[in-house]
C-alpha cells in the first residue's frame, strides 16, 4: 500500500520538526565542549579536570549519534523530494507504515537494516 500524499506531507512535518530539535541540541552540545575547553586550567583540581574530559567526552559522542540521526532526517527528506519516500534504499520494497509511524526517517526496511547491522550487505 503506497503512502498518501497527506500521510507523506504528516511525515515532511514530523521530520522537519525533528531536525530542527537535532540542529538545536548538535549545536547545544558543540557549544558546552567548546566553553569547556576555555574554561580548562583555571583553578580547577586535577580530578575535575579529568571529570571535565569524561563529561566532553560524553558530549561528543552523544553529538556524534545526533549528527547520524540528523543526516538520516536529511536523507528521509530527499527521499520526500525524490518521491521515493517509504521505499527501502536497499531492497526497494514498501517500508511499512507502523514503522515509519516509530521512526520516520527510516529508509529500510526491518529486514534489510537488520542484514546491513550484521555486515550482510
Amino acid at each position: 500500500m503506497s503512502l498518501k500524499k497527506q500521510d507523506i506531507e504528516r511525515f515532511k512535518k514530523r521530520l522537519e520538526e525533528q531536525r530542527a530539535q537535532m540542529n538545536q541540541l548538535v549545536r547545544g552540545a558543540t557549544e558546552e565542549v567548546k566553553d569547556t575547553d576555555q574554561s580548562k586550567g583555571y583553578s580547577q583540581h586535577q580530578a575535575d579536570e579529568g571529570t571535565d574530559d569524561f563529561n566532553r567526552t560524553v558530549s561528543l559522542e552523544v553529538t556524534s549519534k545526533e549528527f547520524d540521526i540528523l543526516k538520516q532526517i536529511d536523507r528521509a527528506l530527499q527521499k520526500i523530494e525524490d518521491g521515493t519516500y517509504g521505499v527501502c534504499d536497499i531492497t526497494e520494497e514498501e517500508i511499512p507504515i507502523a514503522r515509519l509511524e516509530a521512526i520516520p526517517y527510516a529508509t529500510m526496511t526491518v529486514k534489510a537494516q537488520e542484514k546491513l547491522e550484521k555486515g550482510l550487505l
